[in-house]
């Protein structure tokens, strides 16, 4: 199993979205590196979901990969604000999984984090923040035991 972080803004999809949802496609990806990581993505792999754009930023939540490799279908959609002229459906540019939601936590504030990501992890160093990414195992782990870092 792997570990992940997924960013997303809370005004655009929180976490009590996927709750009253249950299940979502993680769509509208257009980074390559993070498109890259999704297609590394695994059934079962858990996803600590990040809510960026809120003060203060952090993770809230915990949701597991239950679908991969999916053509991302905003990049089909004109109306789309991820739409790839590029793409077609013969041949998808962009990739994407499927999640569960499994549980909200209270807030891990950055600050919080910052105490147990390595300090070259793309999470705690500035400007290098994707909205896909790894979790080094040791520190998904303790996040899980104790759901936070302090």
């Amino acid at each position: 199993m792997a570990y992940w972080l997924l960013k997303s803004e809370p005004k655009t999809y929180s976490i009590e979205d996927l709750r009253r949802e249950s299940r979502a496609i993680w769509d509208g990806v257009r980074n390559y590196q993070a498109r890259n990581y999704l297609m590394q993505m695994e059934e079962g792999d858990l996803c600590f979901f990040y809510h960026s754009d809120q003060n203060p930023p952090g993770i809230v939540g915990l949701c597991q990969v239950v679908a991969t490799r999916l053509p991302d279908p905003t990049q089909f959609d004109p109306q789309s604000p991820y739409f790839d002229p590029r793409a077609t459906r013969e041949r998808p540019r962009w990739y994407t999984v499927e999640v569960a939601f499994l549980e909200a936590w209270p807030l891990i504030p950055l600050e919080a984090l910052r105490t147990c990501f390595p300090p070259d992890h793309p999470l705690v160093r500035r400007g290098n923040r994707l909205s896909v990414m790894p979790v080094p195992p040791e520190v998904a782990q303790a996040l899980i035991a104790r759901k936070g870092c302090r």
